[in-house]
Order: structure tokens, then sequence, then C-alpha cells
């Protein structure tokens, strides 16, 4: 649905020339909810910018349904915008107009007749449960009803693909959770692609399917979300993904424990995060488990639980024991057999 092949831009500034993107590829698929995730100044909003040409890149071709919109006339392009919705951080409501109007005054812009445009309005407004606010101004709703009209107002032109800009980063916990289910129910219902960027790893948790990680306008990491939760290769993206999972145990007490076993983090997903297998592993082995510390969450689809675990027992019985939680679909990480075999040897 949308494609960035080498995608770079650059900006002026008083300090000289700053590279926002240098050469970013990324692919979203036709139905799915990809995020991109990074610190502030690392490129993000830049690129969601680009997906639309609100930034025109320096280098690259950005292809939404397979039409490369850098090639596009300015006639042709606002043609082709009419399929890309997007939502800001900001709002960006009329503060004079009432929500209705909100709605109303840009699909009357674009020549749609007065039937199409109430008709849509009530329909959207539905959709993102205000219907009973359409006389109210912006100043008599809450952050979250603000933005809940903006996702209407770029639902109403009835896109393909939908552009998150950092949408829940100025709402408070619970009202995040709200407008996080609102954009699944959005991309289950309407099958609506969303783009979105955050520097919020639990938005990402919450509803993406695969995500990007990015660090001074690079892509340092992709994939899945469940793979890179699991096993996250790059530092960014271990901090990000510890931000969430902070399992840290103090050093001596690691050293003195991995004098009688190893410690390990486990990861469990779906199905394998209700099952006893650590509590399996001392009937079946000489190993006694030690839980350190544990929490469960939930990713879009599924469960994801970790725990952080002192395996005690001799090596050949703990690599048998990691070997049969593996078997059951639990990842462990901290833990390999060449550790085991190693530590055999010395």
């Amino acid at each position: 649905m949308i494609e960035l092949e080498g995608i770079s831009k650059s900006f002026s500034s008083k300090k000289g020339n700053i590279e926002a993107l240098k050469n970013v590829s990324l692919s979203v698929k036709k139905g799915e909810i990809f995020g991109v995730i990074g610190y502030s100044g690392a490129g993000k909003s830049t690129l969601i910018r680009c997906v639309n040409l609100l930034e025109k890149p320096d280098k690259g071709k950005v292809k939404v349904k397979g039409v490369d919109l850098t090639k596009l006339s300015q006639s042709k392009l606002r043609e082709a915008r009419g399929s890309i919705g997007m939502i800001f951080q900001g709002f960006n409501l009329l503060k004079t107009a009432t929500v209705y109007e909100n709605i109303a005054l840009p699909l009357r812009l674009t020549g749609l007749d007065k039937h199409t445009v109430e008709e849509r309005v009530h329909k959207y407004l539905k959709i993102v449960g205000l219907e009973e606010k359409h006389h109210a101004y912006p100043a008599e709703l809450s952050g979250g009803q603000k933005q809940r009209v903006a996702i209407a107002r770029a639902l109403s032109f009835e896109p393909e693909v939908l552009l998150s800009d950092e949408a829940t980063s100025a709402l408070d916990p619970d009202t995040t959770e709200a407008i996080l289910d609102l954009l699944l129910k959005i991309n289950r219902e309407l099958g609506i692609t969303i783009l979105l960027i955050t520097h919020e790893m639990n938005v990402i948790q919450r509803i993406c399917d695969r995500v990007a990680v990015m660090e001074n306008g690079q892509v340092i990491e992709e994939g899945r979300t469940r793979d890179i939760f699991t096993s996250p290769k790059h530092p960014t993206t271990k901090k990000f993904v510890n931000s969430l999972f902070s399992h840290n145990v103090p050093d001596d007490l690691l050293k003195e424990l991995n004098k009688t076993g190893h410690v390990a983090t486990l990861s469990f997903f779906g199905k394998s995060s209700g099952e006893p297998a650590l509590a399996l592993v001392s009937k079946k082995f000489d190993v006694y488990p030690n839980i350190l510390s544990g929490s469960i969450t939930r990713l879009k689809e599924e469960s994801f639980g970790q725990l952080v675990v002192h395996l005690k027992g001799n090596n050949h019985e703990i690599e048998k024991a990691v070997s049969f939680l593996e078997e059951q679909g639990v990842h462990v990480e901290g833990v390999k057999k060449s550790d085991i075999q190693n530590k055999r040897i010395s």
C-alpha cells in the first residue's frame, strides 16, 4: 500500500545543513497497522509528512497504491491525497466552528453536495462515538473528544490510508487507551491501512502489526512487533522494550546466582503464556526455577509475558530444561547452550 524507496530529506538551519532522513526505505502492507518509533529528532515526523508530500523528499520515491506521488502534477497530487487521511497531535480544529462544521466544511470545499456531506458527518461521528456532540464547540470538549473529532474529519474523506502523527502523545493514559481502541476498530471494521509515528512503546505494543525503529534519520531495526519485543537487536530498540519491562537484577546478586546456575529471561507468547511450562521444568528435570521478576502484557492479538528466572542446578540438567522450554514455545534469552557448555568446561 505504501512504499518508501531511498527517501532522503535535508533542511537548512543557522547551524548548517540538517539531514532529517538518510536513504530510508519502508513498506507498509494493505490493511496493517505499521508503527514508526523513535526519540525526538529521529526523523519520524519528517518521514510521515513525506508520505503525503507535506514534505517533499530530496531523493527517493513515495508510492501509494503503486503510484509515485513525487512524479504527479499538483492537480493529480491533490486527487491522490484524497485517499490519504491524517491526524495530528494538536487536533487542528477550528475554534469558532462546531463539531459538525469542523467536519463538514472541508467536505464542502471538495464540492460534495449537502446531502452527502450531512450523511458523512453523521456516519463518522457515530463511528467515533460523538454523534451527540455535533453542536458543541472545541472549547467544550476534552482532549480525547477533540482527537475523535479530528479522526472523524479524516475518515469523512473515506481514505484508504490513515497517517497518525503522534496522535496520542498529548493525552492522558486512559484517553490514550480509548483512542488506540478506536484506531483498532477503524482498522478492523473499515479496512483502513494505518501508518503511525510515536515515541511511546505502549502504542506500538497495543495496536501495531509491524514496527520500524528510527535514529538519526535512519531505520535501525524493523520487523514484526512480537519479534521486536522478543529479541531486539539494536541498543535503542532494547531501550524502548525495556521501558515497558524493567527487569534489572543487581550485578552483585547476578554474580552470586550464576555460581549455582544461570539467570535467564523467558518470553511467552499467546498460548505459551498460559501454560505452566516453568512449573513443569522442576518436575521433569533436576532444576529449581526461582522467579526474580516478571510481568505480562497484551500485544495487538496475543498475550506477552516476560520472566527473569534463576535456573538452579547442574549444567547438564539446565541444558535439558532450556531445550524443553524452547520446545514449549518459550523464547529463552541469556542462557545459550554454548554458555552452559563453556561453563561446564571451565
